[in-house]
């Protein structure tokens, strides 16, 4: 006898109990030895059954009693900097500290990730991070580390299945929210009188649940200028799924934005676009400067402080972006991690316990794993535009600026 059942099939092998318990003649609820023995058979088959076609390992199942202390971790894509920075440095603090390490990456391809987190669950790992693809497509898969008690933190996206009970990322809603207020007191919309701003909106790629956050944390600020009139969407693009960029890419958002500011901005002012991200707004920019002939700045958001995008808004091309600082979450999360792995009550005390120096929020009523809220660890993200770019970005050390005005992150 295995010396851990299935706890995710609990409830099939009590039903199966339950029916032929109630199997007695004249359906009195009595139970005979018979109904019973053939309960406990029904169950132990239905649990073998599953089991089966979960196809889980002894060291899946067994993984709380071996003696090892292993953490697999699951990022999007090895060959994107941003997840390898990620990756590998939660590899290395990790190991220093005296963990071993799983990390797989899955070349941004979803089937990929859920082999590799299949893969990690039956080679026995205590605990998985996982940095989504696309976080609604994970459910099936997790519910095999569900099966085997392995917890599940969910890094950076939301990951919809409840399996997951921690998430550490950015404020997703505050994100969106920096960019519309951006817009808003760029434009002095509070005070624009009898005039009429022209807006256009490219949002980000729905496999990622956190551009849901970005889009209405967004739209909340800005909605009411666009239901006055004071704000207009000449090519009346406003909903998430028609603005949506597919995979965030640079060459999608150039193509979108030639073709709008050929049909609607030829004679007309176009005055701000609302972008989601940096890698979008590389393309967005690119459209204004190559097609628009209007003669004013235009106002430009993004995300993420790349480096072309931080050359962008120094040269007067993009407005601002959110900077995200990667080193804290990265930290947040391994200090979560590890938080838990010593059996340590994972709440706001952690905050304080932490020593963190840079603004993070907990919050177990905001953010849904799809079923349940999670306890989050929500980081505070920052506007950057020209005048404080330097101060924000390069005098702490983040960022350096060469002399031809481009720009490096900092290992």
């Amino acid at each position: 006898m295995r010396k851990k059942r299935i706890m995710a099939l609990l409830a099939a092998c009590m039903l199966a109990w339950s029916a032929a318990a109630c199997g007695g003649s004249g359906g009195s609820g009595t139970q005979t030895s018979d109904d019973a023995d053939t309960g406990e058979a029904v169950a132990e088959e239905s649990a073998d059954a599953a089991e089966e076609e979960l196809e889980l390992s002894e060291a899946a199942l067994n993984h709380a009693d071996d003696g090892e202390e292993i953490i697999g971790i699951s990022m999007p894509a090895e060959h994107l900097p941003r997840w390898n920075w990620d990756g590998n440095y939660l590899k290395q603090n990790f190991e220093d500290a005296g963990y071993t390490v799983d990390i797989r990456w899955a070349d941004n391809k979803i089937d990929t990730q859920q082999q590799d987190i299949h893969d990690l669950v039956n080679d026995g790992v205590d605990i998985l991070l996982i940095a989504a693809v696309k976080g609604t497509e994970l459910t099936e898969v997790l519910e095999e580390a569900k099966a085997c008690d392995i917890p599940v933190i969910a890094y950076d996206r939301i990951i919809d299945s409840d399996s997951v009970d921690y998430y550490v990322s950015f404020d997703n809603d505050m994100v969106g929210q920096l960019e519309g207020e951006h817009i808003r007191d760029g434009l002095d919309l509070d005070n624009a009188g009898d005039k009429v701003y022209h807006m256009e909106i490219v949002s980000g790629d729905s496999n990622d649940k956190n551009a849901d956050g970005y889009y209405y944390g967004a739209m909340g600020v800005l909605q009411p200028y666009l239901d006055s009139g004071v704000v207009e969407v000449l090519s009346g693009e406003t909903g998430y799924s028609e603005t949506e960029t597919f995979q965030w890419s640079t060459e999608k958002a150039n193509e979108r934005m030639t073709g709008i500011i050929a049909s609607y901005y030829a004679d007309e002012p176009l005055d701000a676009v609302l972008c989601a991200n940096d890698t979008a707004a590389l393309g967005v920019a690119q459209a204004i400067e190559s097609s628009y002939s209007g003669g004013n700045t235009v106002l430009l958001t993004g995300q993420d402080g790349d480096v072309d995008n931080l050359k962008n808004i120094m040269d007067g091309k993009q407005s601002m972006t959110v900077y995200k600082c990667l080193p804290h979450e990265t930290k947040a999360m391994y200090d979560v991690t590890v938080a838990f792995m010593n059996g340590e009550e994972i709440d706001e005390s952690l905050i304080e316990k932490s020593g963190w120096d840079f603004d993070v929020v907990f919050a177990d009523d905001r953010y849904s794993n799809g079923t349940n809220y999670m306890k989050s660890f929500l980081l505070t993200p920052v506007t950057v535009t020209k005048d404080n770019l330097v101060e924000e970005l390069v005098d702490t050390g983040f960022y350096k600026m060469n002399d031809d005005g481009t720009f490096e992150v900092v290992d």
